[in-house]
């Protein structure tokens, strides 16, 4: 889109009673000679299409106006997109409030720094490594003490472990 000017005006105005003009374009003229801006493409296939020696040159016409550029519309955001915004928008919103609050409330107290590993190992891990070396302390304790010593190696396993 162009401004349209008074050189705009006169042109569009002699393209409407242009008889060597398509009936189309000369409609087309008369309702571009009214507006305050027009289209390019129009304006260009008005001037293309009149008399050589009719017309003005394409550079006197379009001296004096100016381009009207339209904001394009927004683009939609994806609902992953809307998501993601959705939580870093409630992330930063707790830690804000943290921060605010953080001389009122009590510190959170350090978890115990091999808690992490006992909760990757699970009591059903470490309960069958108990076991096997109960059994494999038992087996030497029978190899080299015999039979009578495994009582005394079962109560001091249990006591240790």
């Amino acid at each position: 889109m162009i401004s349209n000017t008074e050189a705009i005006r006169s042109f569009l105005a002699s393209a409407s009673a242009n008889p060597h003009l398509s009936q189309d374009l000369q409609q087309t003229a008369a309702e571009l000679s009214s507006q305050s801006s027009v289209p390019y493409k129009s304006l260009r296939s008005l001037w293309s299409n009149s008399n050589l020696s009719t017309r003005p040159d394409i550079v006197a016409l379009l001296s004096g106006s100016h381009f009207i550029f339209s904001s394009p519309k927004p683009r939609e955001k994806s609902e992953e997109l809307k998501a993601r915004l959705r939580k870093l928008a409630e992330v930063a919103e707790r830690n804000a409030y943290e921060e605010l609050v953080k001389d009122i409330t009590p510190k959170k107290s350090a978890d115990e720094p091999f808690s992490a590993y006992k909760d990757q190992l699970g009591f059903e891990t470490v309960l069958p490594r108990k076991s096997i070396w109960k059994t494999k302390a038992l087996k030497i304790a029978v190899a080299i003490h015999g039979t009578a010593a495994v009582n005394d190696v079962i109560s001091h396993i249990g006591f240790c472990m």
